[in-house]
């Protein structure tokens, strides 16, 4: 007899998190409920957080994650600090099974074939603790590789976990959830000729969608990019309901003019006025920087097309306050020198009136 079931199932949540060193992944998986952290590379030392022995073998990291499983009591969240340490205990244990000296001497591959079926034994376990009722948080370093689309020409960096490639995909088909943390930057000139440019910006951000330049996904219907902190993702994973955005009111709708056939005499035939496109509402000053103001009186620009400039092009949301633009060094640092090209973007996406 099949127990057909529907609607959404609560349950815990598989986790992975990967980015380049220091940027806070360790700190970030400090922040889920009750985190109880086996640290395969040591990182904890420094922060106030309860851990497990370190692990010396590839067979006591699997006994312990049994351990969790079997004591679902113990904590709400199970954090493997970092997958790619990890990895390497894994490659210890299947060299010594095998007597070898490298991963490399088995030949032909096998040697990763082997450690590919051997790390699926730690997943397992792992599904095993979320099954007790545990969230897991795994952690892993990150790496720029050269990638090349098999259907196009030419290749481009992308970031990916620091795992093999047998290894780093079923991580990845393995998690509910995988977040790409990444410093933002952006390029800007610092001559007038544009010939000299510099990196500004570092804004820790959580990227949490596919992307040409990196894996992530999510199933929660996050917004693509987000800032590095718990909160951002605490109702997916604590069941609270997320703070919506605020929907910006919509413009005012122009009333068609009347037609002629409605007047009181009826005389003249029936037409109708050419609608015009509405124009954005005027600038006013209210917390845009003095500098940018007076560029948008003097260009005629409103405030809205340069939001949904620096919007397209990846910088930040639209709305973004002001504050933080000024704060990050934006505003000078990209705002004022593309002037002319914010202006010209701003122009072309204004909508003909007839």
């Amino acid at each position: 007899m099949l127990n057909i079931k529907s609607g959404k199932v609560p349950r815990p949540q598989k986790i992975v998190i990967y980015g380049p060193e220091g940027i806070g992944k360790t700190t970030f998986a400090a922040s889920f409920p009750d985190p109880v952290f086996i640290d395969t590379e040591g990182s904890t030392y420094h922060m106030d957080v309860r851990r497990v022995d370190k692990p010396g073998s590839w067979t006591e990291l699997l006994t312990t994650v049994k351990q969790f499983a079997a004591s679902p009591d113990i904590c709400k969240t199970v954090v493997i600090d970092t997958a790619d340490w990890a990895e390497q205990l894994c490659v210890a244990e299947v060299c010594a099974k095998s007597q070898k000296k490298s991963i490399e001497d088995f030949g032909y591959g096998k040697g990763y074939t082997y450690l590919q079926e051997e790390f699926g034994r730690l997943l397992n376990a792992l599904e095993d603790v979320v099954n007790a009722g545990m969230n897991v948080v795994v952690t892993a370093h990150a790496k720029m590789r050269k990638f090349e689309q098999p259907d196009e020409m030419g290749a481009y960096d992308r970031w990916e976990m620091k795992l093999t490639k047998q290894v780093a995909p079923l991580v990845k088909e393995w998690a509910d959830m995988v977040l790409f943390a990444n410093y933002k930057t952006y390029v800007v000139a610092t001559d007038k000729e544009g010939k000299k440019h510099k990196a500004q910006g570092g804004k820790r951000v959580l990227h949490t969608s596919h992307h040409p330049c990196w894996d992530a996904k999510n199933r929660h219907g996050l917004p693509e990019e987000l800032p590095l902190e718990y909160a951002q993702i605490a109702h997916c994973i604590d069941g609270q309901p997320a703070t919506a955005p605020p929907v910006p009111a919509p413009a005012p709708a122009i009333a068609p003019a009347p037609e002629i056939g409605d007047t009181p005499n009826g005389s003249a035939p029936a037409t109708k006025a050419p609608e015009i496109p509405p124009e954005p509402a005027p600038v006013q000053q209210s917390d845009i920087p003095d500098k940018v103001f007076a560029l948008m009186q003097t260009s005629s620009v409103f405030e809205e097309e340069v939001r949904k400039v620096f919007s397209k092009k990846g910088y930040y949301p639209e709305d973004t306050p002001w504050s933080v633009l000024e704060a990050e060094g934006f505003v000078d640092g990209w705002i004022i020198p593309q002037w002319d090209n914010i202006v010209a973007m701003a122009l072309q996406d204004r909508p003909l009136p007839f």
